[in-house]
């Protein structure tokens, strides 16, 4: 069943928005580096199971609106423009899925705008609430002495330079550097402070098998348009994000809920002796479904789309 793009206003944004299949709506929420495009074979999966999915563009990516300033990425702008697409789409409350930055935007969906949300999925990135501080702070102290990448996009205009000089090269090296086949080869790249994102980021030359050459060539041909400032202010955000979730107390998130992910998910990873999954499961009131799927990196829902669509499709059938 082919999509087709229909451009809402949510939020005094236009978000252009994949649309497939009829029935009740699941939102699809993309992460970074990514577009709708990244949930191609959900998109395709779910609407054939009887879904109205909608997939969109987030704000600063492909064909949607992109404003300039730092703070038109904080999370309660993300989380208004996804629940005013719900709204906008007139099926609510929505199942709500995101994947990396996605997956927190979905899971702060929940919390601040729970009429317009009857479950909640996050992939790759547990909930983790608003934490004892901002996380850029935690990740300062962590990695002082090594690099690290969100330490790296603070100031704006280096990683875009570094990113926009060759996007083919940049996205190629990003998807292989975190998915299963380069993770399963070795751990991530203990660089110095001063490096750059890409220093000593392996080419792989030929890209995964879950991965096609047509596939890179539309990620590219999104980001040459796009650029990479709207993308990377919403790393920009942690302070004003810490200061708005930390003012709404450790409330749980109430609706039915469900978590996807590799086994080889470096998320999980950035804050150690921490087990971020277990302190998820203390947040959530109404955990069903944890799904680690063996072998799988970053990118889990192009890398093993099968059982992410089964994982999905049985969460979806248990809100029946």
């Amino acid at each position: 069943m082919a999509q087709k793009f229909e451009y809402i206003k949510s939020n005094g944004q236009t978000l252009r928005v994949a649309v497939s299949g009829d029935g009740p709506l699941v939102l699809l929420i993309h992460g970074w580096p990514e577009s709708w495009y990244s949930w191609r074979h959900q998109i395709q999966a779910l609407s054939a199971a009887g879904y109205k999915v909608a997939a969109p563009d987030v704000r600063g990516y492909g064909g949607s609106d992109k404003p300039e300033p730092i703070e038109a990425y904080d999370m309660a702008n993300m989380t208004a423009d996804m629940a005013g697409l719900v709204g906008a789409m007139g099926r609510e409350p929505a199942v709500v899925i995101g994947h990396d930055w996605g997956a927190p935007i979905a899971w702060n969906t929940a919390l601040l705008h729970a009429d317009k949300v009857r479950a909640v999925a996050g992939l790759s990135v547990p909930y983790t609430g608003p934490g004892p501080a901002p996380f850029i702070e935690i990740a300062k102290k962590i990695y002082r002495d090594q690099f690290f990448y969100q330490i790296y996009f603070q100031d704006p205009g280096i990683a875009e330079a570094e990113l926009e000089a060759d996007v083919r090269d940049a996205l190629r090296k990003i998807y292989y550097w975190i998915s299963g086949e380069g993770l399963c080869t070795r751990t991530l790249d203990n660089k110095p402070a001063d490096a750059k994102l890409l220093d000593g980021m392996e080419d792989p030359g030929q890209l995964p098998p879950w991965m096609s050459a047509e596939d890179l060539d539309y990620y590219v041909s999104q980001f040459k348009e796009s650029g990479f400032r709207g993308p990377l202010n919403r790393y920009r955000n942690h302070y004003r994000d810490f200061e708005f979730l930390s003012s709404h107390g450790d409330k749980k998130i109430l609706q039915p809920a469900a978590f996807i992910s590799g086994t080889l998910e470096p998320v999980l990873n950035f804050v150690p002796g921490v087990d971020l999954i277990a302190n998820m499961r203390k947040k959530l009131g109404d955990l069903r479904i944890v799904e680690m799927i063996d072998g799988a990196g970053h990118w889990v829902q192009q890398e093993r789309p099968d059982e992410v669509n089964a994982t999905l499709l049985r969460f979806l059938s248990e809100l029946s």
